[in-house]
This record gives structure tokens, sequence and C-alpha cells, in this order.
């Protein structure tokens, strides 16, 4: 049997990072070293769809360097053979300890490269079977092929996202890409309800902010306006005082308001929406939801007249891992990359008791 040519771990490695983008849904388990290594380990052994050689996760942990240097069919068929075999004694300078076959096999595997297709694996097998049960399908593959052109290549990976990321996933992933490319570029540009522009500094906070008042806004408020609108460095975009004044607002920079202040002119009482915006720190905690919640009461709002909303890129981004403790109860979460999902964050200390049921009909 024909083999098929072999990459190295290190350009592996590199296309994961381009065939699963941030955005990607579980991007850690797909792109990370380990699944580089696993992806290696079932070119190298010919565990591709068709091939009928199928793939056990403790063969990527047996594994080592001086046996990856040995590309030739031949020295490849045989380690396939052989390493499937019991083992008499330890091995040595292998790539991963005898234990890590079960994140091998979970994560970057059952809930990485076969939820996207990347992976197949048997299903006519009991699960207590020794035999190897997971192959890489054909069109992914030959992703990793060393003879492809750059340009190649990136065919190759746009028609394997098309067909295995699913629309969600692609929109997710371009927005993603576009706020990387804030961080990069020029200044940003926010358009207002109302028609109005204003430049922003470049960068995550001013992506987050934009994403707000022209995404998140339209999508969940009837009659959105902007009286607030300010940078992390306390520099203030727009503010506007006449309809503050309107509504009872008084409105003083030095009282450390949110990032964000909307207004929600469609119901009938105004509905006053707080925003932390978030590409480090600082979410809505109940700390801030209570100084906030003064700020509102002394401009007349009740408590079910005022919302707080904290707004991250991405659910699997790190400032929203490292805040999502702090969230307080009765705000909401919102992610850039999910415009149409809002985390509610529900308490029923105050408000008695809803059951489940209730809630899946209030908030489905």
């Amino acid at each position: 049997m024909q083999l098929a040519p072999l990459p190295t771990v290190a350009v592996i490695h590199e296309r994961l990072q381009q065939v699963f983008p941030e955005g990607t849904g579980n991007r850690n388990y797909l792109t990370r070293e380990m699944a580089a290594k696993t992806v290696f380990v079932m070119l190298y052994a010919g565990a591709i769809e068709g091939s009928g050689y199928w793939l056990r996760p403790d063969q990527v942990t047996r594994m080592t360097d001086v046996q990856a240097a040995l590309t030739a069919d031949v020295d490849r068929m045989e380690w396939a053979r052989e390493s499937v075999k019991p083992t008499g004694g330890a091995l040595t300078d292998r790539w991963y300890a005898a234990n890590t076959r079960e994140p091998i096999r979970d994560e970057t595997l059952r809930w990485g490269l076969v939820l996207t297709g990347a992976v197949m694996e048997r299903t006519d097998l009991p699960t207590t079977s020794p035999r190897g049960r997971y192959a890489l399908t054909t069109d992914f593959a030959g992703l990793f092929d060393p003879q492809l052109t750059e340009k190649e290549c990136q065919t190759r990976i746009q028609t394997w996202q098309a067909a295995h990321l699913g629309r969600g996933a692609l929109a997710r992933i371009a927005i993603m890409r576009a706020g990387a490319a804030a961080d990069r570029g020029d200044r940003v540009l926010v358009t207002f309800p109302n028609g109005e522009t204003r430049l922003m500094e470049p960068g995550p906070s001013s992506f987050i902010s934009k994403a707000v008042v022209e995404s998140f806004a339209p999508r969940f408020l009837v009659e959105p306006s902007v009286i607030w609108l300010s940078e992390s460095r306390n520099q203030v975009v727009a503010r506007d005082d006449q309809l503050a004044q309107e509504i009872g607002l008084n409105i003083q920079p030095d009282r450390n308001l949110p990032d964000i202040v909307l207004v929600d002119l469609g119901p009938g009482d105004p509905l006053l929406v707080f925003v932390e915006v978030v590409a480090t720190a600082g979410p809505v905690s109940e700390a801030r939801r209570t100084a906030l919640m003064e700020i509102a009461e002394q401009a007349g709002f009740k408590e079910d007249q005022v919302a707080f909303l904290t707004a991250y890129t991405d659910r699997a981004d790190g400032a929203f891992r490292r805040t999502a403790s702090e969230l307080a109860w009765r705000s909401f979460a919102w992610f850039v990359s999910e415009p149409d999902q809002l985390v509610v964050l529900y308490d029923g200390a105050d408000t008695g008791r809803v059951g489940l049921r209730q809630l899946m009909r209030d908030h489905g």
C-alpha cells in the first residue's frame, strides 16, 4: 500500500490554525500541538477514510521523534502494525504519557475533529473494543498534502470550511476576522441608529462598542438611541445631553459611567441600558450594577426600566472566561460573534421562583 505524502508536525500545526480560525467552536482542541500530532500520527499510519486502517488514541502517545523521522512507507507500515501490540516495558522518549490517551480521545477527537467532520469514528465496535476506531476523512487529509502550493492549499481549505463548518460557524469566523482586522487597522467608524457617525480609536474595545451600537441595539431594542459612548481611555466619543435631559438622566462623566448608555424609546416607559464593554476586564459586577442603578434611580428610573449588559467578543475569548464569575445576577451577557443570542443571568431571589418551563417560554 502506498501511503499519503507526510508533512511535518509544524506544517500540520500551522494549517490547523488556518482551517479552524478564531471563532471556531472548541478551537483549542482543534489547533493545539496535541491535535497536530494526532493528525500526524493518523497520516503516518495511513488511518484515512477508505484505507481500512483505524487509529487508536494510545498510538499517538507511543510515537517518538526518532520514529517520526522515519518516513519511508515500509517504516510507517511496520510502526502501524507494531504500535497496537502490547509493550513489554516502558517506552522511552514517547510523545505523551500513557494516560494522555484520554484527552486525545475525548477532547482532540470526539469533541473536536469528529464533530467537525474532519475525522470519522467507527460505530460498529463495542465501547470496550481495543481495536482502532478513528480515521481522517479523505477531504480533510488532503488539506495537509505537503506538495500543495499556497494557493491550492487555501482553495482546499475554503472548500472544506464551506462544506463542514456550517453557515453559523462561518459567520462567527467572519466576525472574529473583522475584529482582528479592526485591532490592526484604522480608526473604527460607528454608525448610530439616527444615521450619525463617529470615529473611535482602533482596538478590541472599539470593535465591541461598534457591534453593540450597530448590531445589538437594533436586534434587542425597539427604538434604540445612544446617550453615551466612550472609550477605554475615558475619552467621550459621543453624548446626547438633550436626549438625556428629556428622559431625566443627568450625565456626569466624573461619576464613572459605563462604556455605553443606550435608551429604548419604543416602550411606553423608556428602557435605560447600561453597557460595559469587556476586552480585558470590567464586566457588570454586583457592585457595578448597584452603582449604576443609583444613577438610574436618581433620574427617576425604576428597577424594571433599567437593563445591564456586558458585551464580549466571543464566548471562547479569554476575557469572558476570566470575568464570567463576576457577572451580576439580573444582567445580560452578549457576544459580538453570536449577535442573535443573549445570555440571561436570572435571579429568582427577589421575584419569586419561576419554573424552568416558564423560563424556557420567556427566553426560548
